[in-house]
């Protein structure tokens, strides 16, 4: 999209195409640094809600459009080979770079979350409080750490992203520790995570969740799986109707078949589109509980 539109083009309806190539801009620009997620998630959820050119312009307006290179800043750039990011030996990172060692909530709660470093050992107290130790976004000290939580009539949860080994030894009275997300295998390399500690009349919550970014990016993809099969029926119910009318020159029984072919096909796309609505619900109720849990 560009920034200046000729007059009385900026209020025409925009497509889904039009809003897929904004979509394509905003995930360029995340990929390379120029969006933060949070920046990413806001003008992604305008590009959805956009309903004219007016409307979609001012959300790329400070991006350089596809396949056109800014120019190189003044200040020199050049570096070394960089290791790959993301993969878990950049995450384990050696605990002399720990920046927590304890979270405490005494009738009152506490978080660790986002980019932190896990230590060897991480220690949670609650009494009357409850504590979030959110792991997902977390670099660790060690290929093993453990986090001791103590629950005195208060709960905590630990969140741990998918391909991270859990092991639960807590001790609950009159409380519990959640076993669930025990056995499952972790990823080659991926860190481990003891969950101890003592629990009365508390509990300690272990739960495996993908990030924000994660799930964004799922959702992304379910979104243009979806435009491509409604593309595909499209494109097979358009096929119909020209056979149907090739049809018509052909005889009246050829053009019953073509016209019966083409009510199936249409049948089916509207099958089709009740049950891409009823998903779009079902999605939305799922981000909504995301949102609530996170």
């Amino acid at each position: 999209m560009t920034d200046e539109l000729p007059d009385g083009l900026p209020e025409l309806r925009a497509s889904d195409a039009d809003r897929e190539q904004v979509s394509e801009v905003l995930r360029d620009a995340l990929a390379e640094g120029r969006l933060d997620m949070e920046e990413f998630e806001e003008r992604l959820e305008a590009t959805y809600k956009a309903r004219t050119y007016k409307e979609l312009a001012p959300i790329t307006r400070d991006l350089p459009a596809p396949g056109v290179t800014p120019p190189a800043p003044t200040v020199s750039m050049v570096k070394g080979p960089a290791a790959e990011t993301g993969s878990w030996a950049d995450r384990i990172v050696g605990s002399e770079s720990c920046t927590s060692q304890w979270g405490v909530a005494i009738m009152s709660g506490f978080e660790r979350k986002g980019r932190w470093t896990v230590p060897r050992k991480f220690n949670a107290f609650a009494f009357w409080g409850g504590g979030v130790i959110d792991l997902r976004e977390a670099n660790f000290a060690n290929g093993e750490v453990v986090v001791n939580c103590v629950a005195i009539m208060g709960g905590m949860s630990v969140i741990v992203p998918p391909g991270v080994e859990v092991v639960v030894r807590g001790i609950g009275v009159m409380g519990g520790f959640d076993h669930t997300e025990e056995g499952v295998q972790g990823d080659p390399g991926a860190p481990r995570v003891v969950v101890t500690g003592f629990a009365f009349w508390g509990g300690v919550g272990v739960e495996r969740k993908v990030t924000k970014a994660e799930r964004l990016r799922q959702k992304e993809e379910r979104r243009l799986e979806k435009l491509e099969r409604k593309a595909a029926r499209q494109e097979e119910l358009e096929e119909s109707r020209r056979r149907a009318l090739e049809g018509s020159g052909s005889g009246d029984l050829d053009h019953r078949d073509s016209l019966d072919e083409a009510r199936s096909i249409h049948r089916a796309a509207m099958d089709q589109h009740r049950e891409l609505m009823r998903e779009k619900r079902r999605e939305r109720r799922d981000d909504r509980r995301g949102r609530d849990r996170d």
